[in-house]
Protein backbone atom coordinates (compact mmCIF):
# COMPACT_ATOMS: atom_id res chain seq x y z
CA UNK A 1 0.00 0.00 0.00
CA UNK A 2 1.64 3.52 -1.05
CA UNK A 3 1.57 5.83 2.05
CA UNK A 4 2.32 9.19 0.68
CA UNK A 5 2.34 12.50 3.35
CA UNK A 6 0.82 10.35 6.46
CA UNK A 7 -2.00 9.00 4.28
CA UNK A 8 -2.80 5.36 2.76
CA UNK A 9 -3.41 5.80 -0.84
CA UNK A 10 -5.79 2.76 -2.29
CA UNK A 11 -4.51 0.18 -4.38
CA UNK A 12 -7.19 -0.70 -6.55
CA UNK A 13 -8.56 2.63 -7.88
CA UNK A 14 -6.82 4.69 -10.24
CA UNK A 15 -3.82 6.84 -9.28
CA UNK A 16 -5.74 10.04 -10.19
CA UNK A 17 -8.79 9.41 -7.51
CA UNK A 18 -6.69 8.12 -5.55
CA UNK A 19 -4.38 11.04 -5.05
CA UNK A 20 -7.29 13.05 -3.83
CA UNK A 21 -7.34 10.90 -0.61
CA UNK A 22 -4.62 13.35 0.43
CA UNK A 23 -6.14 16.91 2.01
CA UNK A 24 -5.52 19.53 -0.08
CA UNK A 25 -5.30 17.54 -3.39
CA UNK A 26 -8.42 17.99 -5.84
CA UNK A 27 -8.73 16.13 -9.20
CA UNK A 28 -6.67 19.19 -11.31
CA UNK A 29 -4.19 19.46 -8.67
CA UNK A 30 -3.83 15.38 -9.22
CA UNK A 31 -3.18 15.43 -12.98
CA UNK A 32 -0.32 18.04 -13.12
CA UNK A 33 1.60 15.94 -10.30
CA UNK A 34 0.81 12.85 -12.63
CA UNK A 35 2.07 14.73 -15.55
CA UNK A 36 4.81 16.08 -13.77
CA UNK A 37 6.27 12.61 -13.03
CA UNK A 38 5.38 11.02 -16.02
CA UNK A 39 2.46 8.75 -15.18
CA UNK A 40 -0.18 7.27 -17.09
CA UNK A 41 -3.89 9.07 -15.27
CA UNK A 42 -5.52 5.61 -16.00
CA UNK A 43 -2.36 3.24 -13.92
CA UNK A 44 -4.10 1.69 -10.73
CA UNK A 45 -1.91 2.08 -7.78
CA UNK A 46 -0.94 -1.08 -7.28
CA UNK A 47 0.54 -0.97 -11.05
CA UNK A 48 3.34 1.63 -9.76
CA UNK A 49 7.15 0.76 -9.68
CA UNK A 50 9.40 1.80 -6.65
CA UNK A 51 10.97 4.34 -9.14
CA UNK A 52 7.28 5.85 -9.90
CA UNK A 53 5.93 5.61 -6.20
CA UNK A 54 9.29 7.51 -4.82
CA UNK A 55 8.65 9.97 -7.47
CA UNK A 56 5.89 11.03 -6.39
CA UNK A 57 6.72 11.08 -2.96
CA UNK A 58 9.46 13.49 -3.64
CA UNK A 59 6.74 15.99 -5.95
CA UNK A 60 3.92 16.08 -3.55
CA UNK A 61 5.73 16.37 -0.42
CA UNK A 62 8.22 19.16 -1.95
CA UNK A 63 5.92 20.67 -4.01
CA UNK A 64 4.51 24.36 -3.70
CA UNK A 65 0.54 23.39 -2.53
CA UNK A 66 0.18 23.17 0.81
CA UNK A 67 -1.65 19.78 1.84
CA UNK A 68 -2.46 17.66 4.99
CA UNK A 69 -1.42 19.16 8.51
CA UNK A 70 0.06 22.46 7.10
CA UNK A 71 -3.10 23.31 5.01
CA UNK A 72 -5.89 21.96 8.09
CA UNK A 73 -3.39 24.43 10.42
CA UNK A 74 -3.96 27.14 8.03
CA UNK A 75 -7.43 27.04 8.10
CA UNK A 76 -7.89 26.88 11.66
CA UNK A 77 -5.50 30.14 11.81
CA UNK A 78 -7.66 31.94 9.35
CA UNK A 79 -10.76 31.01 11.29
CA UNK A 80 -9.43 32.05 14.41
CA UNK A 81 -8.01 35.37 13.32
CA UNK A 82 -11.91 36.09 11.99
CA UNK A 83 -12.84 35.90 15.44
CA UNK A 84 -10.68 37.37 17.47
CA UNK A 85 -11.24 40.59 15.36
CA UNK A 86 -15.00 40.11 15.67
CA UNK A 87 -15.94 40.35 11.49
CA UNK A 88 -19.04 38.97 10.62
CA UNK A 89 -17.52 35.89 9.31
CA UNK A 90 -16.23 35.22 12.45
CA UNK A 91 -19.15 35.70 14.91
CA UNK A 92 -21.11 32.67 12.54
CA UNK A 93 -18.29 30.14 12.64
CA UNK A 94 -18.53 31.26 16.74
CA UNK A 95 -22.03 30.86 17.00
CA UNK A 96 -22.10 27.61 14.62
CA UNK A 97 -24.26 29.22 11.68
CA UNK A 98 -23.88 29.26 7.74
CA UNK A 99 -21.10 31.82 7.09
CA UNK A 100 -21.37 32.27 3.39
CA UNK A 101 -24.98 33.94 3.40
CA UNK A 102 -27.43 30.69 3.12
CA UNK A 103 -30.54 31.53 4.58
CA UNK A 104 -30.93 29.79 8.12
CA UNK A 105 -34.98 29.64 8.03
CA UNK A 106 -35.13 26.62 6.83
CA UNK A 107 -32.33 25.01 4.90
CA UNK A 108 -28.94 24.90 7.95
CA UNK A 109 -30.26 21.45 9.21
CA UNK A 110 -26.73 20.39 9.35
CA UNK A 111 -24.56 22.87 10.42
CA UNK A 112 -27.17 23.74 13.38
CA UNK A 113 -27.50 19.92 13.89
CA UNK A 114 -31.26 19.16 13.71
CA UNK A 115 -32.97 21.70 15.46
CA UNK A 116 -36.40 22.72 14.76
CA UNK A 117 -37.07 25.88 16.68
CA UNK A 118 -40.57 26.73 15.00
CA UNK A 119 -44.09 25.79 16.52
CA UNK A 120 -45.36 22.75 14.57
CA UNK A 121 -41.83 21.33 14.33
CA UNK A 122 -42.01 19.35 17.41
CA UNK A 123 -44.21 16.96 16.39
CA UNK A 124 -45.91 15.43 19.86
CA UNK A 125 -47.64 12.53 20.28
CA UNK A 126 -51.10 13.82 21.33
CA UNK A 127 -52.68 11.92 24.76
CA UNK A 128 -55.73 9.10 23.96
CA UNK A 129 -58.20 9.44 26.34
Amino acid sequence: MLRIAGINIPDKKRIEIALTYIYGIGRSLSKEILKQANIDIDTKTEKLTEEQKNKLREIIETGKNQIEGDLRRQKMVNIKRLKEIGTYKGIRHSKGLPVRGQQTKTNSRTIRGNVRKTMGSGKRKLEKT
